[in-house]
């Protein structure tokens, strides 16, 4: 996490300059001498975000104490390598219920009657994934 905190402090410091820069050279080549406003204050927008997010970092890097996995030089790679949870390789579920989504999505932008046909997939494509575990050949 050290490395993520000086990456974005390095990144901070490149955007102030590239603002300063952009402000500069917008100002000299405009007619009526002044900067193209709206790209200076975004890229200066753009080097703040920066720094909110490694001083976030820095802290939480601080207040944690111990050395990630990541920072250690003798560090293998499964020691970084948590447990994500249980996951049904076969399950249909899932693409059921992306598809649900897809339609909920398309009835917000063709028509609302959509929605309605969305929910209910949704509904129980929901049910079948939660309870997929419970009847069946997997059933526990």
């Amino acid at each position: 996490m050290r490395a993520n905190v000086n990456l974005f402090w390095i990144l901070t410091v490149f955007l102030a300059i590239v603002a300063t820069v952009y402000g500069f050279w917008s100002a000299a080549e405009s007619p009526i001498g002044q900067p193209e406003w709206a790209g200076m204050i975004a890229i200066s927008l753009t080097a703040v975000l920066s720094a909110f997010i490694a001083f976030y970092l820095g802290r939480v890097h601080k207040a944690q104490g111990a050395e990630l996995p990541e920072d250690r030089l003798d560090a293998n790679i499964d020691d970084g390598d948590a447990e994500l949870g249980f996951f049904s390789p076969w399950s249909w579920w899932p693409i059921m219920l992306a598809g649900a989504a897809a339609l909920m999505f398309l009835g917000l932008a063709i028509g609302v009657w959509i929605c309605f046909i969305a929910v209910g997939l949704g509904l129980i494509s929901l049910v079948g994934w939660v309870y997929e575990y419970y009847r069946g050949n997997f059933a526990r």
